[in-house]
């Protein structure tokens, strides 16, 4: 097996409110994320969920945020941050490894071949390396996002609803693939789905026009085996806060 290098632990906390167009979007909160350690962010949609991930990385977002985002050791936070969406945005006429290693194309710089290669094969793509994304497969699409998000070497990563494009079978092994690849790093994901945050989450916030709402899972390693007890009681906990709006 080959062993990626872990970045230095870094935790990251949001505090703030933002409106758009002069609506709340979501009122005040303080979300912590732990350093080394999963976070499922569950809402609503339009609860805000993916302008937080974005005000988080640095991007724009057209909301008016007030507040403050911050890390454990003072230093600025987008610097430190890789983020993977919803979309696996590959460029469709670029190949796998120049999708890849898109991050040092756009700085100009020259990227890290060693670390492409043993990414490509702890991944599963050594033998894609040079094909289009029109002939890969969803998962693999997918991997080679994942891939991407990891090239940055960052230690935080913000991963916005990945693997919901997915299949169910696809989307559990992306999920395991993922928690491996990611060991070491500060995780926030934002999810609709109380299955995948009991699968992934050492903590979980909801989202609503309220406020925030923090979950405790079962304190086990992640990901979560699909049957097991505790994890399958705590996912149906999960599901009738949201339908309640208990949260």
């Amino acid at each position: 097996m080959i062993n990626l290098p872990i970045p230095p632990a870094l935790a990251v906390t949001f505090e703030g409110h933002a409106e758009f167009n002069g609506v709340p979007l979501f009122a005040p909160i303080k979300l912590v994320l732990e350093a080394q350690q999963w976070t499922c962010l569950l809402g609503g949609s339009g609860t805000g969920k993916s302008t937080i991930l974005r005000l988080i990385a640095g991007l724009d977002t057209g909301a008016n945020f007030t507040g403050r985002i911050y890390s454990s050791d003072g230093g600025q936070v987008y610097e430190r941050i890789a983020y993977m969406a919803q979309d696996d945005l590959l460029l469709p006429w670029a190949t796998v490894k120049r999708n890849i290693t898109l991050g040092a194309l756009l700085r100009g710089r020259k990227h890290d071949n060693l670390r492409l290669e043993q990414l490509m094969e702890r991944i599963g793509l050594t033998q894609h390396a040079n094909k289009k994304p029109g002939q890969l497969s969803g998962g693999q699409r997918q991997r080679a996002a994942l891939a991407r998000t990891l090239m940055e070497d960052k230690p935080v990563v913000l991963l916005d609803e990945p693997f919901s494009a997915l299949d169910a079978k696809t989307r559990m092994q992306m999920q395991d693939l993922a928690v491996e690849l990611l060991v070491g790093r500060t995780v926030l994901i934002v999810t609709h789905d109380p299955g995948e945050a009991s699968r992934l989450a050492h903590s979980i916030a909801i989202l609503s026009p309220r406020g925030l709402d923090l979950r405790q899972p079962p304190i086990s390693s992640i990901p979560r085996p699909i049957d097991d007890l505790g994890s399958l009681e705590f996912h149906a906990s999960l599901i009738r806060d949201l339908m309640t709006g208990e949260s």
